[in-house]
């Protein structure tokens, strides 16, 4: 491992930059990419990453959260090669997918059926649709800051009052049929939906907000948004996109002890493969059976998807990480804050070990339901330097730990910090 106290040089990476620009607009294929550092990487190794001028990183981004088994696990590497000589996509079904829809049902215990797809955007529509056909109901209740992919009727721009776009291109009625309410506040969400509930057919929810702070649900939250939509008769979805199998084996329905009517799965769950899935009740679930409600894919349950969600449920199962995620996740966050007082820097950071947040404090308080203020540019200008320096992350915050990292990641991290805030 080499300490870089020094800034790191990427020629190579900026030539490829210039020409990305030419043929990909932004120089991208997300625009969740456009806010960052440019870098061209050539290979990724458990929690490492090296880029085409040969530079080495300790990765701390996970490609936003999917790489949880590390960068290119064994396990997940064999499973594919292994289904891939067998064929790719039959247009039918296989008998990997029967077996991994049976593991993932009996580790999350509450779910009876799953149906796979391609992506969290997808499955969180697919779950939407399926509230929508079995209350009859037109309207959704979700909560600032949180993400449920980019599509129009869920993609919610920042502000007070009635939900308002957040792209060109989205129509204020895509919107109509949304209610965004605060975050972590019981009494709004009981007010609301003992006065709306006929109209409502389904409260979806991060159930820890890491879009934005990585704020973990204040106790009996999750409990009485159950409670609520049991009383007015709503579907509770969860969108584990990231809490699945990250912070728990069963997710955050293991780790809060509440149960969803439906529930999203992504990243974590498929060792970096692009697989997510929809879990839930059967009598719920089966309207896709039925024909009832649509929800179709080329790709769905696709041999080497299958292979790999197969092969990483079965190593998080064999070799659960989460104790050793907790001890080390927890190092690494006493170490950030103490690197900050160490520079006199106000460093904030809450979350939970397996994925936090990390900023800028305007002051040190959070307020009941876990919100504070931070400097943002200030932290932009931080992971520059960090990235400088050989620590691969992103400018919005979040930290995600993987079970590849030990200590010597750990290590390796809290050293670079120590180099870039000392340019700050």
């Amino acid at each position: 491992m080499n300490r870089t106290s020094t800034p790191l040089q990427r020629p190579t990476s900026e030539r490829l930059t210039e020409s990305a620009r030419r043929w990909l607009p932004g120089g991208v294929d997300s625009n969740v990419r456009l806010d960052g550092t440019s870098v061209f990487f050539a290979r990724g190794k458990g929690a490492w990453l090296w880029d085409v001028d040969g530079n080495e990183y300790v990765d701390y981004l996970l490609g936003q959260g999917p790489a949880f088994l590390g960068h290119a696990p064994d396990a997940v590497v064999a499973a594919v090669a292994a289904a891939i000589e067998d064929g790719m996509v039959f247009g039918a079904q296989h008998r990997r997918e029967l077996e991994t829809a049976e593991r993932l049902c009996r580790i999350l215990g509450w779910a009876e059926k799953v149906r796979f797809g391609s992506s969290g955007t997808e499955m969180v529509q697919a779950a939407l649709r399926l509230a929508r056909a079995a209350t009859g109901r037109r309207t959704v209740v979700r909560f600032e800051g949180h993400y449920h992919g980019w599509l129009d009727n869920v993609l919610v721009g920042p502000g007070e009052g009635s939900p308002r776009p957040a792209s060109a291109g989205q129509l204020d009625g895509d919107l109509s049929e949304l209610i965004v309410l605060p975050w972590n506040d019981l009494d709004v969400l009981t007010d609301v939906l003992r006065e709306r509930g006929d109209e409502i057919a389904a409260v979806i929810t991060e159930p820890v907000m890491f879009n934005s702070g990585a704020i973990p649900p204040v106790d009996g939250y999750l409990a009485g948004m159950r409670r609520l939509c049991d009383e007015v008769g709503a579907v509770l979805i969860f969108d584990e996109i990231i809490t699945g199998f990250r912070v728990a084996l069963g997710g955050a329905a293991e780790r809060f002890g509440v149960t969803p009517d439906l529930a999203t799965y992504g990243k974590a769950m498929a060792g970096s493969w692009p697989v997510a899935a929809l879990a839930g009740k059967a009598e719920l679930m089966e309207r896709f059976g039925t024909g009832e409600v649509t929800h179709a894919g080329t790709f769905n349950a696709n041999v080497m998807g299958m292979a790999a969600t197969g092969a990483t449920l079965a190593v998080l199962e064999a070799e659960p990480p989460y104790a050793r995620l907790e001890e080390l996740g927890g190092q690494l966050m006493a170490g950030i804050r103490e690197r900050g007082r160490t520079h006199d820097l106000p460093l904030h950071v809450q979350g939970l070990p397996m994925a936090f947040h990390v900023a800028f404090g305007v002051d040190d308080a959070t307020d009941a339901r876990g919100l504070a203020a931070f400097d943002s540019d200030r932290y932009r200008t931080l992971v520059d330097r960090l990235v400088d320096h050989g620590v691969w992350l992103t400018r919005r915050g979040i930290w995600y730990v993987s079970a590849a990292h030990g200590e010597r990641e750990v290590e390796a991290a809290l050293d670079r910090l120590d180099d870039a805030l000392a340019t700050l």
